[in-house]
């Protein structure tokens, strides 16, 4: 359910005595983990969903019902749109998990922070309207990263810095969204070609 926010108390003593780095890094995992987790389930339904639509798709096709079939077929399309962007969202995030454990692992974080940051903060804004719930964890993780970034004194030379992370942002969700298409191809077969009703009207003649 909902995650209690933390408390003006824990705030105070979080000031005072800050927790050390790599264990803020790690529980900034922990969350994404449990987003990416939602994200894979939210990839089965889909595919559940787009297999049962499928199914009356071709049934209602070999019944020549193609009114019935093409809105089934409409529906396969919009529902293979959200899972591309889903699957792109989750590849992406995993990149950025593998980036944080090696950032947790070896340093180098004051870059690294910066990307990791940058990729969470792309990937919130297309699940806004599709996850809303994944979207505003993520939003979260992204405050717990950008504290970091202050924190090691990536706030004070952001500026030569935020236009590459950006830029490698963005060709890292691109990448991710390339080889989510490669992906859904295998999960999703081929949709049938319905003929139009022009089509079916001319055969209907003949």
């Amino acid at each position: 359910m909902f995650e209690k926010k933390p408390s003006l108390k824990s705030r105070i003593a979080e000031g005072l005595k800050p927790t050390p780095l790599k264990k803020r890094i790690t529980f900034s995992l922990s969350k994404m983990k449990v987003q990416l987790r939602r994200l894979d389930n939210t990839l089965h339904q889909l595919e559940n969903r787009d297999k049962r639509l499928y199914d009356k798709c071709v049934k209602t096709l070999s019944e020549k019902n193609t009114a019935a079939a093409t809105m089934y077929a409409n529906e396969c399309v919009e529902i293979r749109k959200i899972a591309r962007m889903t699957l792109a969202s989750q590849l992406a995030l995993e990149r950025v998990t593998l980036r944080l454990e090696t950032v947790r692992e070896f340093g180098d974080i004051a870059f690294n922070m910066n990307q990791a940051a940058k990729v969470v903060s792309l990937i919130k804004d297309n699940l806004s309207n599709i996850i809303p719930e994944v979207a505003s964890k993520l939003d979260e993780v992204n405050d717990s990263l950008q504290d970091l970034i202050v924190e090691v004194g990536e706030a004070t030379e952001g500026s030569l810095t935020m236009a590459s992370s950006g830029e490698d942002a963005e060709k890292v969700l691109k990448e991710a969204t390339v080889l989510a298409e490669q992906k859904l191809k295998d999960s999703f077969p081929e949709l049938p070609a319905i003929p139009t009703e022009e089509a079916t009207s001319e055969r209907t003649a003949k």
